[in-house]
């Protein structure tokens, strides 16, 4: 495949200007010392409504948003659309759960959620296993962000692995130098590009296709000779449970993952983060329109690059775009992979930082030393994104958020629950842990495809437990179902038994205000209201 210059160009223009903003943003909203977690990590914990909801719009809506979704209904139809209801069911559970989580953060400290599971049930072993579950989920979902950028460069015809290693190299380095403050400053660039992108394209490329009629037939066309049941661009009975348990554990999976606290806790105030989720589904009609180029792909004669169904929408805009707009499109989804890929590698690397490093390794590190460990971290888990990617390479590379979600979804009953009880035992939160990790590592094992005999996707078959049906369900949310039937199981006979809850064994629920340890209360809060600040 030959190079495509003029494409090249204008996506390299744009590329390496925002990654020079990347660096700039060291000298933007600059404090007098950025080597601490609060600076480097969390942008002084300041950010405004504009520049939270850019920053977070850019942190939620990446580059799975333009490859990964319109790749899976260009090849499985309207299960594809799973993605619209997940982010619309969303942001009311953002509401309940993130505001009072940015509270108890904001008031005590806390800088990762495992410093508050930390405090909230008295258990460094506890937070031990949340740091590493959001550190493993994370892992897979940068991966996603770099195969975003693969595509387009595979659709413009550069070969090899070299040009990766430059973009992830660039992409180190900036937020190695600014932290936070680079992403959310890029955001601003990336979110109008994609929009104009986007509007742009549901409204050209259906004109030059002769209008959705064309498109929605050439679809249906192609699903109804589809060997596999579950393919069309209506649901049926085969893959509607499916849809609904996908829908719905991808929303709980969402707000757990450290990159989403990452942006909350960067907010100034409770009412930035309430005006936010009363603004943020403006994104899900966008991501609406980004899965329908999926089906314009189909219109369009559009075949994927070998087998990587990941270059169907690279491929549509260069088929339909003049090559200039192309590079304008494909910059979109480059800058579109750089923005959430250095908020979760920082997130990650918080984790590591705060739960592992400074617990177990350096109790008495000092803000700096926090923050250059941070920085180190990042880029290694930058390295770790592109080991997933070498190693799992899946069908779809939604996928890799998907096996992200089932991983970060057991972390559900102790910190999305633990906001609102200490009812559950810290013993049987691990247990619980380690039920629901087990189970879901075991189905997603036993997923399988035409072209891979495990670790095919997140559509667990029911048929695998005897039933005899075609019917597949999210294997996350039967995974979190086991996580907390354990959970429930062990601290009521723990309760019963009468064994001491606490990291020590004697924790009452005045530990932390008598040790000073910048806890929280057992009791705080079940009292404080929500709306408090």
């Amino acid at each position: 495949m030959t190079i495509q210059w003029t494409e090249l160009i204008v996506f390299g223009v744009l590329f390496l200007g925002v990654s020079g903003m990347g660096f700039v943003a060291a000298r933007w909203r600059r404090p007098k010392d950025m080597e601490h977690l609060d600076e480097w990590g969390l942008g002084g914990r300041n950010f405004g409504g504009w520049i939270t909801w850019f920053l977070i719009g850019g942190d939620l809506y990446t580059a799975y948003t333009f490859v990964a979704v319109p790749a899976l209904v260009f090849g499985a139809g309207a299960v594809g659309f799973f993605a619209v209801p997940y982010t619309v069911v969303i942001y009311p559970m953002l509401f309940l759960v993130l505001i009072r989580l940015w509270s108890v953060s904001h008031r005590h400290g806390f800088v990762t959620p495992a410093d508050f599971v930390r405090s909230r049930f008295g258990s460094p072993t506890l937070a031990l296993v949340v740091a590493i579950t959001g550190i493993v989920a994370t892992m897979p979902y940068i991966a996603l962000q770099l195969i975003g950028i693969e595509a387009v460069l595979k659709a413009m015809g550069v070969q090899g692995h070299l040009p990766i290693i430059i973009a992830f190299a660039i992409l180190a380095a900036y937020t190695y130098q600014s932290g936070l403050r680079a992403p959310a400053l890029i955001a601003f660039v990336k979110d109008v590009l994609i929009y104009v992108v986007i509007l742009a394209a549901v409204i050209y490329i259906p004109l030059k296709l002769g209008g959705w009629g064309e498109i929605f037939g050439a679809a249906q066309a192609k699903f109804d000779a589809s060997p596999n049941p579950g393919d069309g661009i209506l649901l049926n009975a085969n893959n509607q449970l499916q849809y609904a348990t996908l829908a719905f554990g991808s929303a709980l999976a969402l707000f757990l993952y450290p990159h989403s606290v990452t942006g909350i806790l960067a907010s100034k105030n409770r009412d930035v983060i309430k005006r936010n989720m009363s603004a943020l589904p403006a994104y899900s009609l966008l991501l609406g329109l980004i899965a329908l180029l999926g089906f314009m792909a189909i219109a369009a004669g559009i075949t994927p690059i070998g087998t990587d169904m990941n270059t169907v929408v690279p491929n549509l805009f260069d088929k339909m775009f003049p090559d200039w707009f192309t590079g304008v499109a494909f910059a979109a989804i480059g800058i579109g992979a750089l923005v959430p890929a250095a908020i979760m590698s920082i997130a990650a690397s918080n984790l590591f930082t705060r739960n592992i490093y400074k617990e177990y390794m350096k109790k008495d590190a000092s803000p700096a030393q926090e923050a250059k460990v941070s920085k180190i971290v990042s880029l290694v888990v930058k390295i770790g994104a592109v080991l997933c990617i070498l190693l799992l390479d899946p069908s779809f590379s939604i996928d890799l958020q998907l096996i992200g979600g089932v991983i970060i979804l057991q972390t559900l009953p102790s910190v999305g629950l633990g906001l609102y009880t200490r009812w559950f035992h810290r013993g049987a939160l691990i247990a619980g842990w380690a039920a629901g990790m087990g189970f879901g590592m075991w189905m997603l094992y036993n997923v399988s495809s035409p072209t891979k005999p495990h670790w095919a996707g997140s559509a667990f078959p029911l048929e695998k437990f005897g039933l005899d049906t075609k019917m597949t369900l999210y294997a996350g949310l039967l995974a979190v179902a086991m996580n907390l039937i354990v959970t429930v199981l062990v601290t009521l006979v723990l309760k019963a038994l009468k064994t001491p809850d606490g990291a020590d064994g004697t924790v009452d629920d005045d530990y932390f205000a008598d040790e000073g340890d910048k806890g929280v209360d057992a009791g705080e809060l079940e009292k404080e209201p929500i709306a408090s600040t």
